[in-house]
């Protein structure tokens, strides 16, 4: 292989493929009416064409108010002790929980108020966001 071909190689992949360390996403300030109190965190993971990947970290207590989406959540549980909940049932999740909100389900979830709670949030790009409660 020439020098050349192996720069092409090389950038093509590094369009391709990427590579996030969690460690290295910076956490900025998440306030909005969405959260019932100011001790919440986000760290966009990364977002293609097709997926947006964001890590919420809630303090203590602190929780999303009713919401739906027109588009499948899954949230994947990475520190903490937490709640999810729908209009009918509410469960503590914790590390290695894995919860998928289907397309339009009111639900909310955040920390129990015993602990801080985080967790990756994956959607289709583009999905809406509906708060359903002040």
């Amino acid at each position: 292989m020439t020098s050349v071909g192996y720069l092409v190689n090389r950038e093509e992949k590094e369009e391709g493929m990427k590579i996030v360390k969690l460690k290295d996403v910076p956490r900025e300030s998440h306030v909005t009416p969405l959260f019932t109190g100011p001790d919440v965190t986000r760290q966009s993971i990364l977002e293609s064409k097709d997926l947006k990947l964001a890590i919420v970290n809630f303090g203590r207590g602190t929780r999303n108010k009713f919401h739906t989406h027109d588009g499948d959540q899954v949230l994947i549980i990475t520190a903490g002790k937490g709640i999810v909940a729908t209009e009918k049932k509410e469960k503590i999740v914790t590390v290695g929980d894995v919860v998928l909100f289907p397309a339009g389900e009111k639900h909310w979830h955040g920390a129990a108020k015993d602990s801080e709670f985080s967790h990756i949030y994956v959607t289709k790009a583009g999905v809406k966001m509906t708060q359903l409660e002040d």
